[in-house]
């Protein structure tokens, strides 16, 4: 008899969530597992590429602008699924942290229930700690049965700032899947380097976390110093405009080239000489695995779990322009060599065996 699992998520549009539930869900033994995915948005860039035994089922929540019919109408949706979910499940997850219809389901389909947290929410809301407690308090992260946090830094700091998760908090990594990465950097693109280093930033185009002004603000710096260098964007979001004017604004639009959002951004990795992220904070991002897999050097802010890279896969900065600024002329100048092979097929097999334990309730 296959366990049955359900997962619960917002789209599956282009993120690090939503990658990290792609690579999750290709790695399950599907002659074990029964799996559903209910999103409240099915949609996105990635919907054709989880494996084809999942179950995905619309959530959609009604947007109606009138208030009254619309509560009613999302309150009876989320009695009848409630109902008809409940406890039929072996094993189930909220995956996108701040997804409230999901955490709903999640909780009333198992027992056996989990709340996957991607990022460090204490820092994400302004290092409030009745902020924190309102947005935790909202999803019910007290009710799940165990609450994983992908770096061992937000797992400490969320805990540290928000009661009666500690006893349940445990740290699991997102899987990443290697050969697919190597294998998806091989394909051919159209865009040609110039001759000097070439610097890649993958990621949503959104200030308020990613911080890509820093980024920007650093380049027109050392373009003023004389440096030669390029820098590719892959990405969108709200903030696009902004930063597209910015650097249009500088006279840098030779030296930035936003490139949008790409399906596959691996051969892009493949091209470049190290990747770069500036942002506020982060969970563990993706990108660092992805980095690690091809290679190449990361450039960042001191984000999640900085201190197990930093020397070794790349260099890290303060959570400012001018750490940015100071990173990137060291290496323009000196140049870094990652010292260590990445072994991506040790790295999963830990995951594997965390949420294996997970779904057969081992914990």
């Amino acid at each position: 008899m296959k366990k049955r699992l359900l997962f619960t998520a917002y789209s599956l549009e282009l993120g690090g969530i939503e990658k990290a539930l792609v690579n999750l869900l290709n790695r399950l033994d599907y002659e074990k597992y029964d799996v559903t995915l209910i999103v409240e948005k099915k949609e996105g860039i990635f919907l054709d590429m989880i494996n084809s035994n999942v179950k995905v089922l619309d959530y959609k929540i009604s947007d109606s602008k009138v208030v009254l019919f619309r509560k009613i109408k999302n309150r009876l949706k989320l009695v009848f699924w409630k109902l008809k979910l409940n406890k039929k499940y072996d094993f189930s997850c909220s995956f996108a942290t701040y997804s409230i219809p999901g955490a709903h389901l999640a909780l009333a389909a198992s027992k056996n229930s989990t709340l996957w947290m991607h990022g460090n929410y204490y820092v994400n809301y302004g290092c409030d700690e009745d902020v924190l407690k309102d947005f935790l308090d909202g999803v019910f992260a007290t009710k799940f049965k165990r609450v994983v946090f992908v770096s061992d830094e937000n797992k400490r700091e969320v805990c540290k700032h928000y009661q009666g998760i500690s006893d349940k908090a445990m740290v699991c990594n997102n899987f990443i899947d290697g050969d697919e990465i190597i294998e998806k950097a091989s394909e051919e693109v159209e865009f040609k380097r110039k001759k000097c280093p070439l610097f890649l930033n993958v990621g949503r185009h959104e200030e308020y976390q990613k911080r890509l002004t820093r980024i920007i603000e650093a380049t027109e710096k050392l373009v003023k110093d004389g440096y030669k260098f390029q820098i590719l964007c892959i990405g969108d979001g709200p903030d696009s405009f902004r930063y597209q004017d910015m650097v249009s604004d500088m006279k840098l639009d030779d030296v930035i080239v936003f490139l949008g959002k790409k399906k596959n951004p691996y051969p892009y990795y493949k091209m470049c000489d190290a990747v770069i992220l500036s942002s506020e904070y982060e969970g563990y991002p993706v990108v660092f695995l992805e980095s690690m897999v091809l290679d190449k050097p990361i450039l960042s802010t001191k984000i999640s779990d900085w201190e197990e890279l930093d020397g070794k896969y790349g260099m890290f900065s303060s959570l400012d322009t001018d750490g940015v600024y100071k990173m990137m002329k060291k290496y323009l100048d000196k140049g870094f060599d990652v010292k260590e092979r990445f072994d991506y097929n040790q790295f999963n097999l830990e995951v594997e065996k965390k949420i294996n334990d997970m779904i057969e309730d081992n914990m």
